[in-house]
This record gives structure tokens, sequence and C-alpha cells, in this order.
């Protein structure tokens, strides 16, 4: 890439399957934005617990997992279109799902089951699968810049998300119906992007399909499996300190706290999103720099110490600083860690490499959201914070030590 396209939306020699991935990630993404903000408020609504609703938060996570996890291990032998497809279908159901229940039971299951996302990234069945297939659209030095931009449009229209999610209270004002109702009535809107997606994924080529040779019975992982189980590990710790804080319970932390509105937290989180937004851009003439694994760890070292001091904050004003400027550099790591994922193995170990650092990444994120609910059930003080960033930085400290000498392709 040279040195005046990283900063561009669209970079030269984005092939058009590249570009409809990155359509359907921001229709999704859109969906996970004010789900994962509604999610919450919709549970407080109805009555449920801080810990309830944890365990709820916690299901989904743990059910995206594991199909993940069972996804990975088949990919290799079965079209990604189709399972792209039959991604979108679940996400269609999931939004039904959740729209037709108020119960706490059926709603676990339905979150365990289905592809609803509490966080502010994508941790999803689509993730692996959509990284595969834009690996195959891209030439190699050109991957690192097509993931910034992945991850670009998906954080920029999930933060357009967050911020509709103050639309049903405003209904509900204006109209004078049921706010339960009104936030219930998304989950449809939940459900309709799925069949979105599902119509921009249709149009992909068979290019994105993995070679016939690639196909054939073989194990998932080769050469490679000693360095992805290690990235695996360290990527699970990153992510079982970002359990602390996934996107909902951050929500709620701000309402437990400062005592928020829905339209105040939204503009927080939105803003929040715009600034990790644009750093995915700056993170690859960084790359290009200092390295991939450098730029992971150097920018992301700063973010958790801004984020263990957001608990210390006196005021609100200085708690949305310091969100502002942990997320102006937490992001940065992401285009990078998954080019660098998609660099260390071979084409044919794609799906699975992709799958088997996402998963342990899920599992570990899914463990911690109950703890925090219950740290928020004893005090309003973030403690979940606290714990999340120091996890997060002692990840950093071991990702640089064990793997700054392993180089990328």
């Amino acid at each position: 890439m040279t040195g005046d396209e990283w900063w561009r939306p669209l970079p030269r020699g984005f092939s058009a399957d590249a570009l409809r991935v990155l359509a359907a990630r921001s229709v999704r993404a859109f969906g996970d934005g004010f789900v994962s903000l509604l999610l919450p408020i919709y549970l407080l609504r109805l009555g449920f617990s801080a810990l309830a609703i944890g365990a709820i938060i916690t299901s989904t996570l743990l059910g995206s997992a594991l199909l993940t996890l069972a996804l990975g291990l088949i990919a290799h032998r079965y079209s990604r279109r189709y399972m792209l497809r039959a991604a979108c279908l679940l996400m269609v159901a999931t939004g039904a799902g959740f729209a037709l229940t108020r119960d706490y039971w059926p709603i676990l299951i339905v979150a365990f089951v289905g592809t609803m996302n509490p966080s502010a990234g994508d941790v999803s069945v689509f993730l692996p699968l959509e990284h595969t297939v834009l690996a195959e659209t891209v030439e190699p030095r050109r991957r690192t810049a097509l993931f910034a931009r992945y991850s670009l449009v998906g954080t920029l229209v999930a933060a357009l998300g967050t911020l509709a999610a103050s639309i049903p209270d405003l209904v509900a004002a204006r109209f004078g119906t049921s706010r339960v109702g009104a936030v219930q009535f998304t989950f449809w809107v939940y459900g309709a992007l799925g069949l979105v997606a599902f119509l921009l994924y249709r149009p992909l080529s068979p290019a994105v399909e993995a070679p016939p040779a690639a196909m054939a019975p073989r194990p998932p992982l080769g050469q490679s499996k000693h360095v992805i189980y290690s990235l695996a590990a360290l990527f699970s710790l990153d992510a079982f300190g970002g359990g602390f804080f996934v996107q909902s319970l951050l929500a709620l932390w701000l309402f437990q706290a400062f005592h928020l509105s829905v339209a105040t937290a939204s503009s927080i989180l939105f803003w929040s999103s715009v600034c990790s937004a644009f750093s995915f851009l700056v993170a690859v003439p960084i790359s290009e720099r200092i390295g991939l694994i450098n730029t992971m760890v150097f920018t992301h070292l700063p973010s958790n110490i801004f984020l263990i001091l957001v608990p210390f904050a006196p005021n609100l004003a200085t708690a949305i600083g310091l969100l502002l400027a942990r997320n102006a550099l937490s992001q940065m790591d992401v285009p990078t860690r998954t080019s660098y994922v998609m660099a260390v193995v071979t084409p044919e170990e794609r799906p699975a490499a992709a799958s088997i650092t996402a998963v342990p990444r899920s599992l570990a994120t899914a463990v911690s959201p109950i703890l925090a609910g219950y740290l928020l059930t004893l005090s309003t003080f973030g403690w979940p914070l606290l714990i999340g960033g120091a996890l997060k930085a002692i990840y950093d400290v071991l990702l640089l030590i064990k793997f700054r000498g392993v180089r990328a392709a």
C-alpha cells in the first residue's frame, strides 16, 4: 500500500466480494450496536437483577463460542457462502426469539443458541467465516489495510446503532406506548437486518471458496498448530479481561454510577466507538513502520492504563474523557491481530485458525460478565473495569515477550 492510501475509506484493489462482506458486516454491526445497549435496559425493565443480566450475557457469549468452534473445525469442508447464509437465518430467528418472550429461561435459551452480540466488537459465528473470505480476496501486502476497513465499518456503523438505541424511548414518550414494548420491537428490526445481510452475501462469487483439495478430509491445523494455540491462549487472557466490561455491562455501570439517561449513555458509547473506528486506519501505517506485534502492544497497553483509571474518576466528565482516550488507542490491535493470524498460517488453515483464535476469546469473554454482574450487585465502584484493565495489561506484556520475534508473511 502506498503512503497516501492508508487513510482512504476504500483503497484501490479491493474486490467486489470484499465490498459485499464489508456491506454485510456494516448491516450486522448496526444491529449489534443497538442491541448491545438495549439488551441490559430491556432486561432491567423486565425486573431482572444485575446477576441475572450477567448470566444472560454470559449465555450469549458462551453459545456463540461453542457454535464458532464447531464451525471452525468443519468449515474447510463446506461452502463458505452457504455457511454465511445459514448464519444470517440464525440471526433472523434470534431476533424473533427475543421479540416473542419476556420470561427468564426462554430468554436464556435464545441467548445461548442465537447470534445476539452484547459486546462492542464482533464475537459471533460470522467472524471466522468473514475473516477467511476476506483473506482470500486480497494480496498479502494489502491484508492489514482490508482488515482495518472491516473493523472500521463495523465499529462506525455499530456506533450509529448505539446512537439509535435512544429511539425506542423517544417513540414511547411521543406516542404514549410501553417502553418495554418499544424496546421489544427493536428485536424484530434486528431479525430483519439478518435478512438484509443474507441478501448481501448471496452474490458472493466462487472465488471465496477453499480450493477443492483443501476440502478433502484432513486435520484443520497442520504446521501452524503450535503458533495458533499459543496465540489462542494469550487472546483468551485478553478477552477474559475484556468480558468484565463488554458494552452492555459498561452501559449498566454508567447507569448505576452516574444515573444516566438512555440518550446520554448512547451518546457516550457512540463517541467512544467513533474514537475507536478511526484508530483502525491509523494502525495501518504504524504497523508498516514498527510491525504488527509492536503495534498491537504499544497502543493497547496505554489504553488499559486509561481504563484502570476510569473507576477513580471523580465525576462523569473525567470518566468520559478517560473512556474516550482509552477507545482512541484500544482497537488498533484488532486489524493487526487479525492480519497477523491470517499471515502466520497457510491458506488452507485459515478457517480453523480464525475459529480457534476467536473461540477461546469468546469462551473467556463468556465467563467474566457474570462475575462482573455479581461485583456490580455489591458496589457501584467500577471493579469490573479495574480488574479487566489489569488483566489486559498483563496480556500485552506476555504477547510482546512471546511473539516479538515471530515474523508474519
